[in-house]
C-alpha cells in the first residue's frame, strides 16, 4: 500500500463491508487487506489520523454484522447487529451462488439469483437510508445476459439496476467483465464501473504455464465468438499478438431452450498451426461452446490451449471438461474467485487455476473510500507492461504505477 499523500481525500464516511451470503470467504480476504493497509498508515502517521475526520478510520475489521432471519415459509428478513449511520457501504454479493441453501417447509432450498437478489435488497432496507453512501459491488451482474429485448420478452438486468439506484439509493454499481456493459445505459445518473481482470489474468499465466512465448509467433488470442470481440482485441493489443475469432451460424428457424441453436463454429484468422492460444471469454456457462471451440482449433493444428473467462459456471458438471482434458482439447482453464466455485472444481488441480481478485478490489473499495479517481486501477496496461518485462517477455524499464 502506498504512502498517504499530503493532498488525500479524507474518507466518504466509516468504511463498512457487508459480505451477502456466499461471499464471507472473499469478504474476509478483502477485509484482511484493507486492516493491514490502513493499520500501517495509522502506526506511520499517527498525528494525521488523530483528526476527527479519520475517527474509525482504522478498526480490527470493517465487516458489518446482520442476520439474516429465515421462516418456515421460505420468507426472510434482515436485521442489522451494528450501526452503519454516516457509514460508506460496500456490500458484496455473488448471485450465483447455489451452494448456499436455506430452509423452506421443512426441504433444503438451493439459492437462485432471484434469491440473492431480494437478499440484496433486504440488506439495503435494512440500512434505512442511515447510510453515507451504498456501492454494490456485484461481480457478475443480476441477469446480465438479459441485456437487451429480441421480442416480447423482459429486461430484468435494466429493471434491477434502476431499481437499486433510483428507487433504493445505491451510488455505485461495481460489476466484472459485464456480459454487455451498455446495459449501465439504463442508469446514466448513477456509477456503473465494468472492471477487467486482464492484468491478473495474465499474471495467472505467466506464473503458471512452461514456456509460454509471448510472441506472434507463438501465441495467438482467439474469441470465440463476435461477441466478445472487444475484449480479445484488448488482450491481443496489449499483449502485441495476433487475433483470431470464431462465429457461429445459428439455425434461426429454431428456438431450443430459449435461443437458436448453434449449428457450427466457423474461424476467422490467421493459421494457429503450432501455436499455443488463449481462449478469451467472460463465462463458461454449460462449457459445450467452450469445448467446441478448443476441438476446432485442435482440429487446426493449434499446440496448447488455454481458456481465460471471468466466471466459471460449469452449470452442466465437470465431467465433459475431465473428458477433454484427457483427450488433451485444452491445457487450463483460468477463471476468477468472485462467484462460487464447487469444492470438486478446486480439486481440479491438474486443469484448474483459480485467480485471485481479493487485493484488485480492496485497491478499489480503499480509492472509493477517499473518494479517489480509480481510472489508474481500471487501466492496467503498465501494469501488464511491467509484467511482461519482470518476467523476461518484453525488453524495457519498469515503470512506476
Amino acid at each position: 500500500m502506498a504512502d498517504l499523500p499530503n493532498d488525500s481525500n479524507p474518507p466518504v464516511g466509516q468504511m463498512g463491508l457487508i459480505a451477502l451470503p456466499g461471499c464471507g470467504e472473499l469478504a474476509k480476504k478483502i477485509d484482511d487487506y484493507l486492516v493491514s493497509w490502513r493499520k500501517e498508515l495509522v502506526n506511520k502517521y499517527p498525528e494525521t489520523f488523530s483528526s476527527p475526520v479519520f475517527h474509525n478510520y482504522f478498526k480490527d475489521t470493517f465487516i458489518v454484522n446482520y442476520s439474516l432471519v429465515r421462516f418456515a415459509s421460505g420468507e426472510a428478513k434482515v436485521v442489522l447487529s451494528d450501526s452503519v449511520r454516516g457509514h460508506d457501504l460496500f456490500i458484496l454479493c455473488d448471485v450465483f451462488n447455489y451452494g448456499v441453501t436455506f430452509k423452506m417447509y421443512g426441504m433444503d432450498v438451493h439459492m437462485s439469483p432471484d434469491d440473492h437478489y431480494a437478499n440484496l435488497k433486504r440488506v439495503i432496507s435494512a440500512i434505512g437510508g442511515k447510510a453515507k453512501r451504498i456501492t454494490v459491488i456485484m461481480p457478475m451482474l443480476y441477469e446480465g445476459r438479459q441485456h437487451k429485448r429480441m421480442g416480447r420478452e423482459s429486461l430484468d438486468c435494466a429493471n434491477a439496476l434502476q431499481e437499486l439506484c433510483q428507487y433504493m439509493g445505491v451510488h455505485n454499481i461495481i460489476t466484472f467483465d459485464a456480459h454487455d456493459a451498455r446495459v449501465q445505459n439504463a442508469i446514466p445518473l448513477s456509477g456503473f464501473e465494468n472492471v477487467q481482470p486482464v492484468y491478473q489474468m495474465i499474471k495467472a499465466l505467466v506464473r503458471t504455464v512452461d514456456n509460454l512465448k509471448i510472441d506472434k509467433e507463438h501465441l495467438m488470442i482467439v474469441s470465440p465468438d463476435e461477441g466478445g470481440m472487444s475484449r480479445s482485441i484488448y488482450y491481443s493489443t496489449v499483449l502485441g499478438l495476433e487475433l483470431g475469432m470464431f462465429y457461429k451460424r445459428r439455425d434461426y428457424s429454431v428456438i431450443k431452450d430459449g435461443r437458436n441453436p448453434v449449428v457450427a463454429h466457423e474461424f476467422l484468422g490467421d493459421n494457429v498451426e503450432g501455436k499455443d492460444v488463449i481462449v478469451v471469454d467472460d463465462m463458461i456457462s454449460s462449457g459445450e461452446s467452450m469445448l467446441e471451440v478448443a476441438r476446432k482449433l485442435k482440429e487446426l493444428h493449434a499446440n496448447r490451449i488455454f481458456i481465460c473467462v471471468g466466471f466459471g459456471l460449469f452449470c452442466n458438471g465437470l465431467e465433459s471438461f475431465d473428458k477433454a482434458f484427457k483427450e488433451g482439447i485444452f491445457n487450463r482453464v483460468f477463471t476468477t474467485n468472485l462467484v462460487y466455485r464447487t469444492p470438486e472444481l478446486l480439486k481440479r488441480k491438474e486443469w484448474y487455476t483459480e485467480v485471485d481478485l481479493s487485493k484488485y478490489i480492496s485497491l478499489i473499495v480503499d480509492t472509493l473510500n477517499h473518494d479517489g479517481s480509480v481510472s489508474s486501477l481500471l487501466n492496467p496496461v503498465d501494469r501488464i507492461n511491467n509484467l511482461l518485462i519482470r518476467y523476461g517477455f518484453r525488453e524495457g524499464e519498469i515503470v512506476p504505477c
